[in-house]
């Protein structure tokens, strides 16, 4: 908000656990609404700019941005980066670096290396009623018995000539999803075409 961001999404606080609850959703909407209608801080659009230290960080963002991206070229571009799992590497070893710096309090993160509670405090978590999951594929049932399943054959036909060729495939994929072809139906002519990504063992 500071920094004069377009847009703002805040994580529910159960959402590392499952899908959030009601309560959980209130807590993060009624935190951007405080920020938004109580501080006072979006009537500038952008209430640090001239900030020395600001400036300061965009360049420093922008300089390691750009030695990021003369690294992947100077290893054959992304593609070659996604197959040798030059990017697996470098989340991976962030992560342990990001884990080191809490275990030896190099970095505080609050109620978990300082600050931390006795007492273990149990999170709600949201329960699926799986009479939701039986009514939605009976939905699915009745679309693939009351749709044209030629139409539909030849709508994933087309995706698959499409796919094995240069083509945008977005019409195609329009066109089969007009016909009512599941979102599975479509990834599994993908498949058949392209394979399954299978990530790289990173050590």
């Amino acid at each position: 908000v500071l920094g004069g961001t377009n847009s703002l999404h805040t994580n529910s606080l159960d959402e590392a656990l499952a899908l959030p609850t009601e309560k959980a959703v209130l807590i993060a909407l009624r935190t951007q609404q405080v920020i938004a209608y109580e501080s006072g801080v979006v009537n500038t659009v952008d209430p640090l700019g001239g900030s020395y230290f600001i400036e300061a960080l965009t360049d420093e963002t922008e300089k390691a941005a750009l030695d990021y991206l003369n690294r992947i070229d100077a290893l054959g571009g992304v593609l070659a980066c996604i197959l040798n799992g030059f990017f697996q590497r470098e989340i991976a070893e962030s992560a342990y670096r990001y884990q080191q710096e809490i275990d030896q309090h190099k970095r505080t993160i609050v109620g978990v290396n300082d600050f931390i509670m006795e007492e273990d405090i149990k999170v709600p978590t949201l329960y699926i009623d799986q009479v939701g999951e039986r009514a939605h594929l009976e939905r699915l049932n009745r679309v693939r018995r009351e749709r044209d399943n030629a139409a539909v054959k030849r709508a994933l036909e087309n995706l698959r000539h499409v796919a094995e060729g240069t083509e945008n495939t977005m019409p195609a994929i329009i066109e089969a999803v007009k016909v009512y072809a599941t979102l599975g139906e479509i990834m599994d002519v993908f498949r058949s075409v392209f394979g399954d990504y299978m990530e790289p063992a990173v050590f």
